[in-house]
């Protein structure tokens, strides 16, 4: 942790500044220590360089487990390529410009692949994530400059209202409980004239079988998921296939990804969060209007949106 995220941070509960105790430092990072709450007196571990303000990661235990397995697989430095840059563009339509020298949220950090495209174009970003994959992400970005990293609940994150001039949520509001009060969550820590952007899974077409597969397989140990989806490794040959390969990939999808990392990656993650909701455009963009956000800009599928905040609700 950075001593100057303190301008930030402040107790979920109370919203009361925090003061850093620290124990352990290295160079310019926190280490080990805690935050304790001015007002409630609640105090907030630091581990590994991250403040903790939730001890596990409930629901979404097999994000902690997936982004420490596939630690670096989806960061552009390490692939090569620009995959992650392109996405975080294709969903909010910004530019370089738009991210220099503003403060910007990452809800759901992951293993920091946005984060790393953030900080790269001149940002400083804030990653928050329920799970232990902040500790990946840590690893992968967390002792560069401008870049901090939080484990908190997206329902009781520790920022005030309107602080960040930006704010994306890729991938994850709909492996959320209530996808709606996240969105909610997120959308009250923009300022005004700030935007916010997010990619959902659309539920458009006919249903998929792999729903009903999830009903097992998000019951079963990641350890065991974890080998099961290294099947599409070999079978991505098989179903590119042109009849067979079509109803295969009906009958139990895979990822179809060209990198044999992405696609174990990929499936892993369509096969075991607890919660999977789908989304259509119309009750997206409601959710915009109702949290003050307008101008509302719609990207090619499967949801992508971004707004511009330009009234605060209570």
């Amino acid at each position: 942790m950075k001593p100057s995220a303190l301008k930030f941070l402040v107790c979920p509960s109370c919203k009361a500044e925090l003061h850093l105790h620290a124990s352990e430092t290295h160079g310019d990072e926190v280490t080990e220590g805690r935050l304790r709450c001015a007002e409630c007196r609640r105090d907030y571990a630091i581990g590994g360089g991250v403040p903790r303000f939730v001890g596990a990661g409930a629901y979404a235990s097999s994000f902690g487990y997936q982004w420490n397995r596939f630690r670096t697989v989806q960061l552009d430095s390490v692939n090569g390529s620009w995959e992650s840059a392109r996405t975080l563009a294709a969903t909010s339509g910004w530019t370089d410009e738009d991210y220099r020298g503003r403060l910007v949220l990452d809800a759901g950090v992951g293993a920091g692949r946005y984060a790393e495209v953030v900080a790269d174009r001149g940002g400083e970003v804030v990653g928050v994530d329920l799970t232990r994959a902040v500790d990946a992400a840590y690893a992968n970005v967390g002792r560069r400059p401008g870049v901090h990293l939080i484990q908190a609940d997206i329902f009781a994150m520790p920022f005030r209202d309107e602080t960040f001039d930006l704010a994306y949520s890729i991938g994850v509001l709909h492996h959320t409980p209530d996808p709606r009060e996240a969105f909610a969550r997120v959308a009250r820590t923009v300022k005004k004239g700030g935007g916010f952007a997010v990619y959902l899974y659309d539920r458009y077409g006919l249903p998929h079988f792999a729903d009903m597969i999830r009903r097992v397989t998000t019951r079963l140990p990641l350890r065991l998921m974890f080998l099961a989806a290294s099947a599409a490794i070999p079978l991505y040959y098989l179903y590119r296939l042109p009849l067979l390969g079509r109803v295969a990939q009906v009958v139990a999808p895979i990822s179809m990804h060209p990198s044999w990392r992405f696609r174990w990656l990929d499936t892993f993650d369509w096969y075991t969060p607890t919660y999977q909701w789908k989304l259509r455009y119309p009750e997206v963009w409601r959710w915009f209007r109702a949290c003050g956000l307008h101008d509302v800009a719609i990207f090619d599928g499967p949801i992508r949106m971004r707004g511009i905040k330009t009234e605060s609700i209570a």
